[in-house]
């Protein structure tokens, strides 16, 4: 079932990307070895957007869910929808939002960037093996980064002591403080979408004319016939 819906979700994504990716993109590269890294990144960034749009339908799925299960809880057709499902849902969509934000985004974005090592053969495996040192490094920074933010919140000497508890840790502290950048950038981002979206509207839709004064146009179009004869 987890396949089957991811499966679906991941086919919704594909289609989204491919309708507004730009006409240049992934396609119209003359080079072979260009084409074949613009498709695994678009592989990876349509796996990334159906987690993400898993994780985003997730709630409601679970409340319909449960709401069908109270309805019928006697049907022996709906009774996959169980508490089972909703946990592994639940524990798959962390985990492969954890994978795609600390992996796949900066993976295929510095696979799209990279040419391979000065000396190297060209190929995809020289890219493969930039991109893989270069996502090495970027992770080691950002641990140390988040090492060290822990260290100076922190009061006890546990939090400065060493990485062992990274998966149990550090990497939910990383998750957290990543989900709270994005929330911030929302919430600096959505005033300005909110007034274009307005502007936007205000352009498409004719405005009312119920509380313009009729007087005052007649005056008008009388000053302008006079305008008019006296200039003829």
């Amino acid at each position: 079932i987890c396949a089957l819906l991811f499966a679906s979700l991941y086919i919704l994504c594909h289609f989204i990307i491919t309708h507004f990716k730009k006409h240049t993109d992934f396609t119209a590269v003359h080079d072979d070895e260009d084409a074949a890294v613009n498709r695994i990144a678009l592989g990876l960034c349509t796996f990334t957007l159906a987690v993400a749009l898993g994780a985003v339908l997730l709630l409601p799925f679970s409340i319909i869910s449960n709401e069908v299960l109270l309805s019928f809880p006697h049907n022996y057709y709906i009774q996959w929808l169980n508490g089972s499902l909703v946990h592994g849902l639940w524990n798959l969509v962390f985990l492969f939002s954890n994978l795609s934000l600390v992996f796949l985004m900066p993976f295929a974005y510095f696979f799209t960037e990279s040419e391979g090592f000065a000396g190297s053969k060209k190929g995809i495996m020289a890219r493969v093996y930039e991109t893989s040192v270069v996502l090495l490094l970027l992770t080691l920074l950002v641990l140390g980064m988040v090492w060290v933010a822990s260290a100076i919140v922190g009061n006890d000497a546990a939090s400065r002591q060493s990485l062992y508890d990274l998966w149990e840790y550090y990497l939910p502290y990383l998750y957290s403080c990543i989900s709270l950048f994005g929330v911030l950038l929302l919430l600096l981002c959505t005033p300005f979408g909110l007034s274009t979206m307005f502007t936007v509207t205000g352009k498409l839709l004719v405005k009312p004319r119920l509380l313009e004064d009729l007087d005052e146009q007649l005056s008008c179009t009388r000053l302008e016939e006079a305008a008019v004869s006296r200039r003829i």
